[in-house]
């Protein structure tokens, strides 16, 4: 079946944003990359900030689906498995061009200037970090990890220093930061 228009505007607004930011992104360039008419947009889509919040939305599905996929794997252990979400996020990145992550590149952009925007995107970690606790959370109780830790401030820590890495990666067009980072993280985490 073939996509809709609306499906087509964010799946090239997926691409756009990250690769140009939403300063940057060209309504008149999306229409001709998706070959739209301009009240076609209009008709899915109120403003263009209301088009980046839904390809916000369409970014956290494929996040969301990588979670699934790397955390709901119970044949790993569970530390195991938050860095098999992290691995998998590496490897889309390696796809994109280390291009980074778009929440992390919209979140630099736009957060102290748009609190609509801060707002959506600290809600899209937020879920994030609640997903990744519950899984550090389990691998505390099977004393993988210090059983002290606070599985929430790991998790945004993981978070944090991922988000950090990633900016690098796209800096450097490679995935040595994002590797250190994975490495000392969850070598520090089984450590306390």
């Amino acid at each position: 079946m073939a996509p809709t228009t609306r499906e087509r505007l964010l799946e090239a607004g997926l691409e756009m944003l990250l690769q140009h930011g939403y300063n940057d992104l060209g309504i008149q360039a999306l229409l001709q990359a998706t070959g739209t008419p301009k009240g076609s947009f209009y008709h899915y889509f109120r403003s263009k900030e209301d088009f980046a919040l839904q390809v916000i939305d369409r970014y956290m599905d494929e996040v969301h689906q990588g979670l699934d996929a790397a955390l709901g794997d119970q044949s790993l252990p569970p530390l195991d498995r938050a860095r098999r979400f992290f691995e998998l996020s590496r490897e889309k990145y390696r796809r994109d061009g280390y291009l980074g992550c778009m929440l992390g590149g919209l979140g630099q952009e736009l957060s102290g200037i748009n609190p609509t925007f801060a707002e959506k995107i600290e809600g899209c970690f937020g879920e994030l970090t609640q997903r990744l606790s519950a899984c550090l959370e389990e691998a505390r109780q099977r004393g993988d990890i210090p059983l002290d830790s606070d599985p929430r401030e790991l998790a945004n820590l993981l978070l944090n220093c991922w988000e950090g890495a990633a900016l690098r990666s796209r800096l450097w067009r490679d995935p040595t930061p994002l590797d250190q980072m994975l490495d000392f993280y969850f070598l520090a985490a089984t450590r306390g």
